[in-house]
């Protein structure tokens, strides 16, 4: 297979969970390719109407030529083991979770061999993604198979996103740091709150605006990110660390 400009390989894509992710990719996909979408919630037929997917059986969308799992990641396990029996050969099986270790060896090892399995993360949400995803960026591991030369050009050419070929382990690393400390930060400040609207500078005002984009992120994903990381426990006991030292710092230079 090679990375050519090309999706005639693929004609349908099953996403397996309809929530707000889901219907974010949905909305960029569905121009390209027949979209199926499974998800267990009964309130989702506007939604897919408006989108042009077709809600279906959990068999049915993981039949699909490519399969998107966008579920949470503590559920990962029990997802693929529902979808491997399901799964066509020569198809791509793909998630979106915020950590890619954990998913990616649960899907080496649940998934069956027949299959092509890229595990990705795309570096935005509903949130930063409303003024459109062109420019923005999505971190693709590669597990089996060759089919990620195919999803990567796609996703360059067709939906205009920076693609990051990088390993699991590579990615939890410095994703550690990069989601794990702007999750963390926002949660504290949103405690804080209400923040000030008034006599703001520039600097809090982008602040405010990295926790905006956060704030309403499925608890499941910061869960995910700090608890599901292998990396991300070392990157929190240092920044926890570093602070206490300022505390203790400032409180000695205290008049």
């Amino acid at each position: 297979m090679k990375p050519e400009n090309s999706n005639t390989h693929f004609k349908s894509i099953g996403i397996i969970g309809f929530g707000a992710f889901g219907r974010l990719i949905a909305a960029h996909i569905a121009p390209h390719f027949q979209v199926l979408a499974y998800d267990p919630r009964q309130d989702l037929e506007a939604d897919a109407s408006r989108l042009g997917v077709m809600l279906t059986s959990l068999s049915k969308a993981a039949g699909c030529d490519v399969v998107v799992v966008s579920t949470p990641v503590t559920t990962c396990q029990a997802v693929f083991a529902d979808i491997a029996r399901h799964c066509r050969p020569g198809a791509l099986i793909i998630d979106v979770g915020s950590v890619k270790v954990k998913p990616a060896e649960i899907m080496e090892r649940l998934l069956p061999v027949h299959v092509d399995i890229v595990a990705t993360h795309p570096l935005f949400g509903p949130q930063s993604a409303q003024n459109g995803i062109k420019g923005l960026k999505i971190a693709i591991c590669p597990l089996r198979g060759r089919a990620h030369w195919r999803l990567a050009a796609f996703l360059r050419q067709q939906l205009g996103l920076k693609v990051i070929l990088t390993t699991p382990h590579d990615h939890d690393r410095e994703v550690a740091t990069v989601q794990g400390l702007t999750h963390l930060i926002a949660k504290v400040l949103l405690e804080m709150g209400p923040l000030p609207t008034r006599m703001t500078t520039l600097s809090f005002d982008l602040l405010v605006q990295a926790v905006s984009m956060v704030q309403h992120d499925a608890p499941e994903v910061f869960d995910a990110i700090e608890n599901l990381n292998p990396y991300a426990v070392d990157v929190r006991k240092r920044f926890f660390e570093l602070a206490h030292e300022l505390d203790q710092e400032l409180r000695s230079e205290a008049p």
